[in-house]
This record gives structure tokens, C-alpha cells and sequence, in this order.
């Protein structure tokens, strides 16, 4: 089974290709990871590659409760209880940089949230009085850009002392730097609006940045093309990210990690391209990452076509601890309680099931 099947990854030998997708939990108090959180991520250990979930780079980078940051010391010291219990465990894991621009609400941090454009996006977000209108948001300057890219810098440093293997840049999923790149957030007339090389230039020069930290083998950078998430679209987005992976090609990255369409957000204009994954191996020639609702079986079907080198799995994850154990056995799967997906304690987060009958 080509799932898991060793795989050579930068300094890393993953010993399957069963990733663990970054996935908001809203567990972290007061922005700090605890032993808790230690826990949860250390039974995932078995995974080829864990990838943590979106972690804020500053302040004005969270988007809403309870999701941990990466900008302080108490932060850092969380995080050191982590990728120290799951190297314990026998895993590695990969911090993912977040920055959320627009999609925050001035009741998480106090303060306006910022994105390319001052353009409202539709809907609400989950705030600490319940669901509220996102707000809109303040159009960054051009001269508080180099500001964005430091900031992304100094979380790639406390990774890195966090004792975490590697980081991924979040440049998916309507969040800040996907904002950048998508016309339908991006109406900017500086260096940094326009084009598709202007538009791209924000997560650019984030990727180098954050490069200059830790050396391009230990660097991946997500996407998300063609994804309508958080109210985002763009005019041609099969031209916008056959530049993006295109040009982080450039970089020697340890991967590109493509988030596929699924029911819930239907691709944009990529169908005579093949869809994500497709786009980007033709532009990208590096390790490619796929995640998108993939079972067992689909997941050994987009590795034997050679579509992609590695599948992360989100969902699946978080009701089985041992997801490779079960593929491997081809085991039933442990259903997921929605209700506890995001915050609460240790129901629905430390408490489901494994083979061995240990949780």
C-alpha cells in the first residue's frame, strides 16, 4: 500500500504518507498550549508528518478564541510541551503560520482587523459571544508590509525553538496572504495589488523570509486554489496559482501543500486544468501534498497516478488517533462528534478510541 510506504521528506524519513492536516481546535487558554493539547497531538504521533494547526503570528493574526499563537514566550514554552511529547512518540510535526487579515473580529484582540482591501467579506465568525458579522476590515499600508513579513519571521525563529522539525506558511484558505493573492480581495493599485506577480509578492517574500530561518528543506507553503472559503474568489485563479506554485517552485521547498475542492466549496474555474493538485504538479516539481475529504481508497488512488507524493487527512484524524494502524488493517473508522470539534476540554479531543483499546 503506497500509503505507507516510507518517504523521504527534507532531513526527514516520514515512515508513512499519512499526514495530519492543520485543523483549528480552539483548545489552547489564552492563546498558550498546555499539557492538554501535548496529549492530543502526541496520539497522532503515528502520522507520517503532523502539521499543527493555524498558529497565529501576532496579535492582530488570530481570528478567533482560543487558538494558540507563536509571538511570545509563554507561547514558545506551550509549544515546547508539544513537539516534545510527540517526539516521545516517536512523530514529527511541522507548525503552521497564521495569519487570518480579515477574517478576525475586534472582540478577539481589541483591535480592527487588516487585509489587502478594506472589502467586507460575507458571513459571521465564531467570537467569544457567539457567532457576530465579520467586521470590515482596515487596508494594510504598504509600508506596514514589511512589518507582516517580520512578524512571520520571528514566529518561523520561536518554531524553531520550540523545538518543532520544520514550519508551513498559510497561504490558503481566504487568510491574509490568500487574500493577497485572489482579485476578489486584492484591489490594491501599489506593488502589492494588480498583477499576479504583485499579488504574490506578500507570500513571497514571507516563504523567503521564513527560508532565511530555517533552510528551504524545512519549509512548506499551503494553498488553496480555486476555494471559496471565507468568501474568497478570483477572476482567473488557474493563471493566479500556476504562478503562485510556479514560483515557489523556485524556492526548493520541502513541499507544496494543496488544499483540494470538496462539496462544501466547489473549485473556481480549474475544471480544464484538472482541479488543484493537477494545476500545481504541472507548474511545481517538488513534494506535493494533497488534502481534500480523501478516503483510503481515493488516497491510494492520487498517489499511484502521481498527482501527489503525500495525503493529509483532517477530519479522519481527529476521531482516530491511529488512522495509519487502521488503513494499514483496513479497520473501520471511528465517526467524529461535531459538536466538540471546536473548544470544550478533553471530550471529543483526547477521548476517542484506538485498536489497541488505549485512547
Amino acid at each position: 500500500m503506497r500509503l505507507l510506504e516510507t518517504y523521504e521528506l527534507g532531513p526527514l524519513t516520514l515512515p508513512n504518507r499519512v499526514l495530519m492536516a492543520p485543523m483549528t481546535r480552539s483548545r489552547a487558554a489564552d492563546t498558550v498550549p498546555g499539557p492538554l493539547n501535548a496529549e492530543y497531538y502526541a496520539q497522532r504521533a503515528s502520522a507520517g508528518l503532523i502539521i499543527s494547526e493555524g498558529t497565529q503570528v501576532s496579535v492582530l493574526g488570530q481570528g478567533y478564541p482560543y487558538t494558540p499563537g507563536i509571538h511570545a514566550e509563554q507561547q514558545q514554552a506551550g509549544w515546547r510541551l508539544v513537539t516534545d511529547a510527540v517526539h516521545e512518540a516517536g512523530g514529527r510535526i511541522f507548525a503552521q503560520l497564521w495569519h487570518v487579515g480579515r477574517m478576525g473580529h475586534t472582540s478577539v484582540h481589541g483591535r480592527t482587523p487588516v487585509a489587502p482591501s478594506a472589502i467586507q467579506p460575507a458571513g459571521t465568525i465564531f467570537t467569544p459571544s457567539g457567532l457576530q458579522p465579520v467586521p470590515t476590515p482596515r487596508a494594510l499600508a504598504t509600508g506596514e508590509l514589511s512589518g507582516i513579513v517580520e512578524e512571520f519571521r520571528q514566529a518561523a525563529r520561536r518554531a524553531r525553538d520550540a523545538g518543532f522539525d520544520g514550519v508551513e506558511v498559510h497561504g490558503a484558505n481566504g487568510y491574509l496572504l490568500d487574500q493577497f493573492l485572489q482579485t476578489g480581495t486584492n484591489h490594491r493599485t501599489d506593488s502589492y495589488g494588480g498583477s499576479v506577480a504583485n499579488r504574490a509578492r506578500l507570500l513571497l517574500e514571507v516563504t523567503e523570509a521564513v527560508i532565511e530561518v530555517w533552510g528551504a528543506d524545512q519549509v512548506g507553503v499551503r494553498v488553496s486554489p480555486g476555494g471559496t472559503f471565507n468568501d474568497i474568489h478570483d477572476d482567473d485563479p488557474a493563471e493566479t496559482f500556476h504562478y503562485v506554485a510556479k514560483a515557489l517552485d523556485e524556492f526548493g521547498l520541502a513541499y507544496l501543500h494543496v488544499v483540494e475542492t470538496s462539496q462544501a466549496s466547489p473549485p473556481q474555474g480549474l475544471d480544464h486544468v484538472g482541479g488543484p493538485a493537477a494545476l500545481s504538479r504541472s507548474a511545481f516539481s517538488g513534494t506535493l501534498i494533497t488534502n481534500g475529504e480523501y478516503t483510503r481508497e481515493t488516497a491510494e488512488k492520487i498517489l499511484a497516478e502521481g498527482t501527489a507524493d503525500l495525503v493529509a487527512f483532517g477530519r479522519p484524524f481527529i476521531a482516530n488517533p491511529d488512522l495509519p494502524e487502521r488503513f494499514e488493517h483496513n479497520a473501520p473508522l471511528n465517526e467524529g462528534d461535531h459538536d466538540t470539534y471546536y473548544g470544550g476540554d478533553e471530550r471529543g479531543y483526547i477521548d476517542y478510541p484506538t485498536l489497541s483499546g488505549v485512547s
